[in-house]
Formats: structure tokens, C-alpha cells, sequence
């Protein structure tokens, strides 16, 4: 679901403090993240969805996230709480969020505040928080991560944020975030569009693009008497965001490799012709749809391609679609090793039938066939490996 942007009197309240301070530029080095660590309490929380109880911070959706702080209430309680047992990554506070629920029955929860100055357009920033797996999670999910915006968010539906996040954790699976009795690291670099004032921490993918596990208890679990959930419960502490001196060739200090240079970004792209004299099998068949590595999100190009074939399929009531799911060979190297990289195939088949069925197409019609890295894409003569490789992340289409 996309959000409109609204005025949220909750949120100006909470963070009227930030207007008081000259926060015009941002120096290199300083966090950008005000109360990052969610030391600075206003009126001490005393049950949990309390999230406004640390100064600064909202949750921008009907859900409200926890604050968990030292005090005698059990469930709110530091190291030991309604969800687990934990000690803070930095001082003595830290934060919950529901990440995943299977199915969506339990609604997710996001934190949101404002940055203590806009960022700069083309800019880079180290953006890092340390997420914890809870004990009472039933699940661990991916896509925990980070999103800038200009704009806040903001409604009372319990619903979930559906954007780009705009930092992830460089592998991205649940079995990285997993670790229920330590603080893994999410950082990464961020170049700024510019104007981005906002931050939000959740999870900002749906429930089809996330990749989840079922934990098993063990012997820790086992003496941590807390009530199991039906989702991935995330501690969250120490958030920051800092001004790179690029000048000085400053690189984030990510524990993580730069996610920048392990794998390609790069989205292949052709141009599609169509003339009078084109059967609708000739137009249908010429439509491709290209990936990032690893990816099986849709580009605004593959979706008015997928316009373009619905709108076909619709002309044609008596046509199937054959649908074609590649990878390339790079990403059967990785996801030998990382699963979060494999049946990128599968995953992509998936993708493309949902969306054509969203445009009302039935999935009777759909013949999902998948192909692997067995057939490469033709490759030109100037072509680049990086653009070779882009070539074969796609889904092509066979009007039958």
C-alpha cells in the first residue's frame, strides 16, 4: 500500500524540540539520527506501544511500536521483557517492531522521526541500526531495513509501508537476522536525492517479496519464559546516519561488505516496437522483463510491459501465456551458498503472474515455465560482462 502523506499533530508535537535547534547543515561525523539510541524518555512508558514515550519518535501507523526501557514493569523491562531477554546495544534503551506475521495477522509496526537536517542532493551517508531477533518470535523474516523520505508518513490504518527501502542488510535473508541472543549490524551507504528529512525502520517490502523461517526453540529459548508470537519480533538500538567526507575518499564502516560493490544493480532495458502489421502472438512474444541481480521486483518498465501483454490477453480471451522465468549464472553461484538468491526463476514467474492477475487476468490462462540460466540472452559486440549478465535476469513470454 502506498501512503499519502499527511499532517500528523502527534508527530509535530513530539518533535517540536527539533525546530529549536539550528540544524540548517550537517557537519561530517555528526548523527543526523536525533535520540538514536532512544535514551532521551519523556514521560517514563509504562506499558508496551509506548514508542512516543522516547523523545523524538512516533510510530506513522495505526500499530504502535514498544519502548523498552529499565523499570520494574516485566513486560517493558531492560534486559528482560514481554518478547525475550536482550541487553542494549548502546546505553540503557531500545526499541520493538513486528517485521513479519505469516499471513499478515499480526499487523506490522514502524518507527519513524526527523532528521536533524535535510539531506543533500548526491550526497553520501553511512546509515547503520542494530536489529535483534526476539526470543518469542515464531518467525525470522528479511527486509528489515531503512527509508528516507521527504515527506512524513502517516494514517491510522494497520497496514503495512510498501516502498524501496533505502538501506538493507547486504545479504538481506532471514538466516543473517536470525541471532536471537545478539545485535546484528544493517549499514550501508546512501546517496541522497536531496530534501530527505524523514527516517523510517521497518520492514517496507510485502509479504511475496519477503523471505521468512519457522525457529525452532533450543535449550536458551527453552529457559526464557515468554509467550511465542506468530511473527518476527526485531529489538531495534543505535541508530545513526552520517555525512561522508568524499573528498577524503571516507567509506562507511560497515562490519558488512559495501553492498555497492558485491553484486550488480544494473536493470537492462530494450526498446519495443510495435506496428500495424505485427500479429498479437508477434507483439506479445517480443516483450521482455528485466531484474536486478537477485531481485524479482518489478521496474516501471517490466510493469508497462505487463500493461501492454494484459491489455493483449484481454483483445485475445481465447490465448494462454507461456511465461518464462530466467536467472543468470552468477546468481545460481550465489544462491548455492545464500538462499536468498535462488529460484530467482521461480521467484520472478511469481511476480509477473501476480501482477497480470491484479490486471485481471486468470491464472488459468498462465503457463509458468522455468528455465534457469540454461538459455543466455544474444549479446552485442560492445556489451560489458555487467551488461551480458543483465540481460539474462528476465521473463520472456510466448503467446500460445
Amino acid at each position: 500500500m502506498k501512503f499519502n502523506t499527511r499532517t500528523v499533530v502527534q508527530f509535530i508535537s513530539a518533535m517540536s524540540f527539533v525546530f529549536l535547534a539550528p540544524t540548517s547543515f550537517a557537519q561530517e561525523g555528526e548523527n543526523l539520527v536525533p535520540n538514536g539510541s532512544f535514551e532521551s524518555i519523556g514521560k517514563k512508558p509504562k506499558r508496551l506501544g509506548k514508542i512516543e514515550s522516547a523523545t523524538g519518535w512516533v510510530s506513522p501507523t495505526g500499530v504502535r511500536a514498544d519502548l523498552f526501557v529499565e523499570t520494574k514493569i516485566p513486560e517493558i523491562g531492560v534486559p528482560d521483557n514481554a518478547y525475550g531477554q536482550e541487553d542494549p546495544q548502546e546505553g540503557d534503551n531500545y526499541i520493538g517492531v513486528t517485521g513479519f506475521s505469516y499471513g499478515n495477522k499480526v499487523p506490522r509496526s514502524y518507527v519513524m522521526t526527523k532528521l536533524e537536517a535535510p539531506m543533500k542532493k548526491g550526497m553520501k551517508y553511512c546509515v547503520k541500526m542494530y536489529v535483534s531477533l526476539a526470543e518469542a518470535s515464531k518467525y525470522a523474516s528479511n527486509n528489515m531495513g531503512v527509508m528516507f523520505s521527504k515527506k512524513q508518513f502517516g494514517t491510522e490504518s494497520k497496514v503495512p509501508i510498501i516502498e524501496d527501502a533505502s538501506i538493507v542488510h547486504l545479504n538481506n535473508d532471514y538466516e543473517t537476522i536470525s541471532a536471537r541472543y545478539d545485535w546484528t549490524e544493517i549499514c550501508g551507504t546512501y546517496t541522497a536525492k536531496g530534501g530527505e528529512k524523514y527516517i523510517t525502520l521497518g520492514n517496507f517490502a510485502s509479504n511475496d517479496e519477503t523471505r521468512f523461517e519457522r525457529m525452532k526453540k533450543d535449550a536458551k529459548t527453552k529457559d526464557i519464559r515468554v509467550k511465542q508470537v506468530i511473527s518476527a519480533y526485531y529489538y531495534i538500538d543505535d541508530v545513526s546516519v552520517r555525512l561522508l567526507d568524499q573528498e577524503k575518499g571516507q567509506k562507511c564502516d560497515c562490519l558488512q561488505e559495501d553492498a555497492g560493490d558485491a553484486y550488480s544493480t544494473l536493470i537492462y532495458q530494450k526498446s519495443f516496437i510495435v506496428t500495424e502489421e505485427m500479429t498479437a502472438k508477434e507483439k506479445v512474444d517480443d516483450r521482455e522483463v528485466y531484474f536486478a541481480f537477485g531481485k524479482s521486483k518489478l521496474s516501471a518498465e517490466g510493469k508497462s510491459s505487463l500493461d501492454f501483454i494484459a491489455k493483449m490477453l484481454e483483445e485475445n480471451p481465447n490465448k494462454k501465456l507461456q511465461i518464462l522465468g530466467h536467472n543468470n549464472a552468477a546468481e545460481d553461484e550465489v544462491g548455492a551458498e545464500k538462499s536468498v538468491y535462488a529460484d530467482m526463476d521461480n521467484n520472478r514467474i511469481g511476480v509477473v503472474m501476480k501482477y497480470l492477475m491484479e490486471k485481471g487476468i486468470s491464472e488459468s490462462r498462465m503457463v509458468p515455465t522455468r528455465k534457469g540460466s540454461k538459455e543466455t540472452q544474444e549479446h552485442g559486440e560492445m556489451d560489458d560482462d555487467e551488461t551480458k549478465q543483465a540481460k539474462n535476469r528476465r521473463v520472456t513470454f510466448v503467446l500460445l
